[in-house]
């Protein structure tokens, strides 16, 4: 190899996909989400509504804006899960008694009766990861510190 072409090699070094970072946590997020799929499709939601339902799980009641900060999705994304939650009677929607162009989202008894049945999901998913637990909270660690320069 000339000179020229080890310069050129060392160039474009940082273009190498073995060296993107990004590549990793974009294939391993593909499959995990893969993974929920067949496990969701009982419950009539996708990966991204049962985002939205864990959190109202566990908090009952949310502002749209809160929830769309909390799960990192913009209003455009999340109105159209909103919708088709709301439509399958899983979640209520209504305006804030103080601001009108507030969203108040809250569960409906059949959201909440949906918990019982997701209750085994994560563990489910977590069998197919091959991580120690302490790997697993070192990997939430890390993912979290990333997400906040977000």
């Amino acid at each position: 190899m000339s000179d020229r072409e080890s310069q050129e090699e060392t160039r474009y070094e940082a273009l190498r996909l073995c060296n993107q970072l990004c590549f990793p946590l974009y294939a391993c997020s593909k499959e995990i989400v893969r993974r929920y799929t067949p496990l969701l499709k009982p419950l009539d939601l996708t990966y991204t509504q049962y985002l939205v339902m864990m959190a109202l799980w566990e908090k009952k009641v949310m502002r749209f804006k809160e929830l769309g900060e909390l799960l990192y999705l913009d209003s455009g994304t999340l109105t159209p899960l909103i919708k088709r939650l709301a439509e399958k009677n899983y979640i209520r929607k209504t305006r804030s008694e103080s601001d009108a162009r507030d969203l108040v989202l809250e569960l409906t008894e059949e959201g909440l009766e949906m918990r019982e049945k997701a209750v085994g999901i994560p563990e489910q998913v977590g069998s197919c990861i091959d991580l120690e637990k302490e790997e697993a909270l070192t990997l939430y660690e890390i993912l979290h510190k990333i997400m906040k320069e977000f």
